[in-house]
């Protein structure tokens, strides 16, 4: 099966291919999990010009449409990556790098809310919070004091 390019998949999501929507689309797809700050000086990088609203509107634009995924870890922004299979992340207290976790949330005991009868559960958002093995690495190595 061919890979799609991003103008295809804009336009199989209903969505107009401008220069702004590929930039943006480009940016998340290569380095995920950045904010909208990060990736309106990135995307400026590849166009030249670009409003902070333009890519803010972009931004909108592709989650709706399912082509990107937004996520807002516990104080601090929103952070944006390619829409793909659903699956949680692990966040460093430290020095913040997000990873993801290689699994797809899967339905167990404290994931099944007991309201679910009433709600049409499309997904759950798992985060895990920890120390990345470079920060656990300083720790050990006397680096914290």
């Amino acid at each position: 099966m061919p890979v799609e390019s991003d103008a295809e998949r804009l336009r199989a999501a209903g969505l107009r291919v401008t220069q702004p929507r590929l930039a943006v689309l480009a940016t998340v797809r290569g380095r995920p999990h950045l904010d909208a700050d990060t990736i309106t000086r990135l995307a400026r990088g590849r166009l030249g010009r670009l409003s902070g609203q333009a890519v803010y509107d972009v931004l909108h634009a592709l989650t709706g449409a399912g082509l990107l995924r937004r996520f807002v870890p516990a104080g601090g922004p929103a952070r944006y990556e390619v829409r793909g299979p659903d699956h949680d992340h692990l966040i460093c207290r430290e020095c913040g790098v997000i990873s993801d976790t290689g699994r797809s949330p899967a339905p167990g005991p404290c994931l099944d809310p007991s309201t679910a009868a009433t709600f049409a559960v499309e997904f759950a958002e798992v985060t895990y919070w920890g120390r990345c093995p470079d920060c656990q690495q300083r720790h050990l190595s006397g680096g914290d004091r």
